[in-house]
C-alpha cells in the first residue's frame, strides 16, 4: 500500500476513503465516578471493546435522564466503535444486544451507508494494515495518542463489488463467531477449574476412590 492510497486492487475493486461510503462522529462526554448509577443505560467505553465486540462485563451507566441529553451518541445496531485514543483502531460492531447504548469521547462512531455492509467494513478496519495507518497519522506522545473524525474520514479502504463485498463479510462473520464460541468455552473452563482448585484446596472435595 502507497502512503495513501491501496495499489494493485483485483480487476473491479476500488479505492475509496472511508467517509465516502460511512458517516462518522466522535463520542460523547467522558462519564465522570460521580455521574455512573449502578443501572441506567450504558456507555462504552474503550476497554468495553473485546474481539471486535462490545463487553458488558465492566460498563458504566448513566440515569435515563442524563441519557436524554446524549441521544445524538446512541449507537445502533450494525454501527462500528474505533478507539480515537490510546491503542488507536480498535474496533468493535454493534450488535442487537447493545443498540441504544451511549458511547463516550474517547470513542469514534463509523455508519455505514449500507448497514449490510457493516461485517465487511469491520474486517477492513480491523486489518492490521488499517491499524498501521491510523497509527502513523496519530497524534500526540506514546501513551496518549489520538486520532480525529477527518483522520478516520481519510483511511483507504478497498471494495470489491458489492456482492464479493457480502461474500466476505458474511465469512470473516463466520470465523469470528466460532472464535467468539471457544473463546467462551476457555473461560468457562477456566472458571471451573478455580472452583475445582478451592474444593479440592480446601478438603471439601475429596481426590481418592
Amino acid at each position: 500500500m502507497s502512503e495513501d492510497r491501496l495499489d494493485d486492487l483485483p480487476r473491479g475493486w476500488r479505492c475509496a476513503p472511508l467517509g465516502e461510503i460511512c458517516d462518522i462522529q466522535a463520542g460523547g462526554p467522558a462519564v465522570r465516578r460521580n455521574e455512573q448509577v449502578q443501572a441506567g443505560v450504558p456507555v462504552v467505553r474503550p476497554g468495553d471493546l473485546r474481539h471486535q465486540r462490545i463487553s458488558a462485563q465492566s460498563v458504566v451507566h448513566v440515569d435515563p435522564e442524563t441519557a436524554r441529553g446524549l441521544i445524538k451518541y446512541r449507537i445502533a445496531t450494525d454501527d462500528i466503535l474505533v478507539t480515537r485514543t490510546g491503542t488507536v483502531g480498535r474496533v468493535a460492531l454493534v450488535t442487537d444486544g447493545e443498540s441504544g447504548w451511549l458511547y463516550n469521547t474517547h470513542l469514534l462512531r463509523v455508519r455505514a451507508h449500507d448497514a449490510a455492509l457493516a461485517p465487511y467494513l469491520l474486517a477492513c478496519l480491523s486489518h492490521r494494515r488499517s491499524a498501521d495507518w491510523l497509527e502513523r497519522r496519530a497524534a500526540g506522545t506514546t501513551g496518549m495518542r489520538s486520532i480525529t473524525v477527518r483522520t478516520l474520514q481519510d483511511l483507504p479502504v478497498s471494495l470489491p463489488p458489492l456482492d464479493r463485498q457480502r461474500e466476505i463479510g458474511a465469512a470473516l462473520k463466520a470465523v469470528d463467531e466460532k472464535i467468539r464460541a471457544h473463546e467462551e468455552i476457555v473461560r468457562v473452563t477456566t472458571d471451573l477449574r478455580e472452583i475445582l482448585t478451592d474444593l479440592l484446596m480446601s478438603g471439601r472435595l475429596p481426590t481418592g476412590p
